[in-house]
Parts: C-alpha cells; structure tokens; sequence
C-alpha cells in the first residue's frame, strides 16, 4: 500500500511538471488562435493519442483474461455505462473549468489567475467533508501552507476581485468538481479509457463554441502547431491521463496539493524557456509549496504502517 501511494504520488508530481509547462505553450498558442479553438484541438489530439495506448491494453487483456488491469467489479454492460457516464462528467467539467480559466485570464493578470485557480486545493477538502472525505490535520496544515506559498509565488500587488478574477474563481471551482468526479468513477472503470472519452466530450463542447463565436483557420492553427501538439500530446493526452491514473486510491485532498505543484513548475519554465527572472519572494513560495507536499504525505505513510 505504502509503495502503491509513492508511485502514484510520483505519477501526480509529474503530471503537475507537464501542466507546468504547458503554461507556457498555453501563453504562446494564444497568439495564434482563440480560447475556444485551442481547448477544442488539444483535447481532441489528446483523445487521439490515447487510441493506441487503449489497443494496447486491450491485448493484454485478450492475453490474460483473468488480469485485472482496470481494478473493476461488475458486469461488462453496466461497466461500459458508467464508463460512459464519468468520461462525459469529466470531459464537461474540464470543458467548462478549462474555458473559464481562459476567459479570465484574458481580464485579470497571470498572477491573480495562477492564485485564485489554485483556491481548488482549500475547496477539494471542503468540498469531500460532504461526501465523508476527511483529512488529518497535518494534510490541513498543508494546504493552509500551499496557499501560503502560492500567495507568495503569484501575488505582487493587491487582489481586487474583478469580472476576470470571478470567472477564474468559478473555474477552481469547476476544476474542484473534476478532481472529486475522477475520484469517484475511477473505483469502477478503467482511468485510461475515460480519460479518452472525456478528451472527445471536451473537444466536442468546446467545438461548438468555437463555431458558434470564432472563426479558426488552417493557417492560424498551422502557425501554432508546436504549443498546440503539446498541449494536446502532453498536457492533455498523457497530462489528464496520469492525472486519472496517479489519483486512484489517493485521498483527493493530498492529490490537489500535489497537482498544485504546477505553479512552481510553471515559474521555472518560464525561467528557464522564456528567460524571466524568479525573486526571492517567488523562491519563497516555491520552498513553501515543497513544505506542504511533505507534510500532507505524513498522514498517508502512518495509516501504511
């Protein structure tokens, strides 16, 4: 048990350093088209390149029928529903937690943005006391810390709650909803093939919006290929995917600070691609973001042994 919350604690942290990055493919791939048409294609491709990966496992299965690879119980006809019903749960809630992100960060600054979006690892542990999801108090001092250091991290002036700053509010709060919906459905199906299902819906939900207020063309998705195919191999395909994976059998509270991590990551990203500076008080947070994920494991390891 102890080695199984190591690995997927693993799978999280690098799950967070893809996300981190793909900030700033996300940054550069704005320039070329808009919020609609890039969540609309990287999701797609990221469906996309799951295909293989499924086909894969699928013989495996054929090979040895008696190997569990999903870890489900139950008949084969209510498995596929409620494969079906949580990849759609999860593509709309990453559709619309991915849009609203978006959209804010169009009127409110980076900074703002990164801080409020990452209020999902205080509003996951409140969210689970309702569904009897309860956390130690080293994992709740983790998070009072995490929040620490992400204040330190991304604020450099005074918050001041505008049309920008409340769209990205709702987007935590949608990406809160994606963390506890993964958490419930990947106890009954198979995380790699709802992670592709939920790739479609979002790319399909959110095609519709590119149709109905953007005009995309070959040529502006030509000139952003490169933050766009990773954005949709990386960050989607194999980000969401590991997301799914690392976070089955973890407590959900423990998973969003983890996952938080992509903060930091993206501050030395863009260190290091895009030459910006990292101050004393962003290396502050950083060390404090570390701090929180040491400690929210605590309790973890003492329930292993």
């Amino acid at each position: 048990m102890r080695r199984l919350q190591i690995r997927n604690s693993l799978i999280l942290f690098l799950t967070a350093v893809i996300w981190g990055v793909a900030f700033v493919a996300q940054s550069v791939g704005m320039d070329y088209v808009g919020p609609f048409t890039f969540i609309c294609v990287r999701s797609l491709i990221g469906g996309i390149v799951l295909i293989p990966c499924i086909a894969f496992l699928n013989r495996r299965e054929e090979r040895n029928e008696q190997a569990e690879i999903s870890g489900t119980e139950g008949e084969p006809g209510k498995q596929k529903r409620k494969l079906l019903l949580g990849g759609i749960c999860c593509g709309l809630a990453l559709c619309f937690a991915s849009c609203f992100q978006q959209f804010g960060i169009l009127y409110t600054t980076v900074g703002k943005a990164g801080f409020i979006t990452a209020f999902y690892i205080i509003i996951v542990p409140l969210l689970g006391l309702f569904f009897g999801k309860k956390c130690g108090p080293s994992v709740w001092a983790g998070v009072a810390l995490a929040l620490a250091g992400l204040y330190f991290l991304c604020i450099g002036e005074s918050l001041r709650i505008g049309r920008g700053d409340l769209l990205v509010f709702i987007c935590a709060c949608l990406f809160s909803v994606h963390i506890l919906v993964i958490d419930y459905f990947t106890r009954f199906v198979d995380g790699v093939k709802m992670s592709c299902i939920q790739f479609f819906v979002c790319g399909i939900a959110a095609g519709l919006g590119m149709l109905l207020f953007e005009e995309p063309s070959l040529s502006q998705l030509l000139a952003a290929w490169k933050p766009v195919l990773y954005a949709g191999v990386l960050s989607s395909g194999a980000g969401y995917t590991l997301q799914i994976v690392g976070q089955k059998g973890m407590n959900p509270t423990v998973a969003s600070l983890i996952l938080s991590l992509e903060s930091v990551v993206s501050v030395l990203a863009g260190l290091l691609i895009l030459g910006q500076r990292l101050s004393g008080r962003e290396a502050l947070g950083c060390v404090l973001m570390f701090a929180a994920i040491v400690l929210a494991q605590i309790p973890q390891k003492k329930k292993a042994r």
